[in-house]
């Protein structure tokens, strides 16, 4: 674990990254669901970006508007108003086939549940998406993914017939195997021992410094944001500020600073 700094807090609306074209960006994002009195707004007026090649982790107390952020970032959500573009393409003006496709082929997902198919073995579990999508994978690119997230001699193994972290790992390879713009990763340490879930911090870690992926993770926990390169923000749907380089000390400060 990275040692804390100081002076590291920096509350701003755009996160500086080593890319001039953001990876994500929205605009006014409204998100709000029901009607009348049971109406809930998740999100109110969010505007933020987020930097290619980068790790940002998105944080907030129990109702904040994290995971409604990361559903309409990923096209998994439809916003209210305002905009959300995926680097040059506007997500509201899709059709469902076309957002179908943008998520199939720009972005990657990593779940808390890993969502492997059961009856499937690692290799199969892997391959799936591009196999629905009717493409071969790059086999020099499945290799090396492969053989950096230490899966080669479980391959053949069921999901049943591996640990936790051997399946979030699988996961892994098969969000990067298409090569996406950004992987979305929801929760995803939070099925695993802390063993496991440092390490598979270190491989998102390893995709952004390695293999030039962008990572936006939603989570709860202080020591798997100071992971990632910022954290953002957020308090009852808008956006409450930025941290950079974070440390877990930092981040509980952040946090209970936004009444998390």
């Amino acid at each position: 674990m990275r040692s804390p700094k100081q002076g590291d807090r920096q509350m701003t609306r755009t996160i500086p990254g080593r890319h001039s074209a953001p990876a994500a960006t929205t605009v006014d994002l409204v998100k709000v669901y029901g009607r009348g009195d049971a109406a809930v707004r998740a999100l109110d007026g969010v505007s933020l970006q987020i930097p290619a090649a980068r790790f940002t982790a998105i944080m907030g107390p129990s109702g904040s508007g994290k995971s409604t952020l990361m559903h309409c970032l990923a096209g998994l959500d439809t916003a209210t108003s305002g905009r959300v573009l995926l680097g040059g393409t506007d997500l509201g003006g899709l059709s469902d086939a076309r957002l179908t496709a943008l998520r199939r082929d720009r972005i990657g997902f990593v779940f808390q549940s890993f969502n492997l198919l059961p009856q499937l073995t690692a290799e199969q579990n892997i391959d799936l998406p591009a196999r629905l999508a009717g493409r071969r994978p790059d086999p020099a690119w499945r290799a090396e993914l492969i053989g950096l997230l230490g899966l080669g001699a479980r391959l053949r193994h069921r999901p049943a017939e591996l640990s936790g972290g051997q399946q979030q790992r699988v996961a892994v390879a098969r969000a990067l195997l298409g090569r996406p713009e950004v992987v979305f990763a929801d929760e995803p340490t939070g099925n695993l021992d802390s063993a496991s879930g440092h390490e598979l911090l270190g491989l998102l870690q390893a995709s952004v410094r390695d293999l030039g992926r962008t990572v936006v993770m939603v989570t709860h926990d202080p020591v798997a944001a100071s992971f990632a390169d910022e954290v953002v923000l957020l308090r009852d749907g808008r956006l409450a500020g930025t941290l950079a380089d974070p440390q877990p000390e930092s981040v509980l400060a952040a946090l209970a600073g936004v009444g998390a």
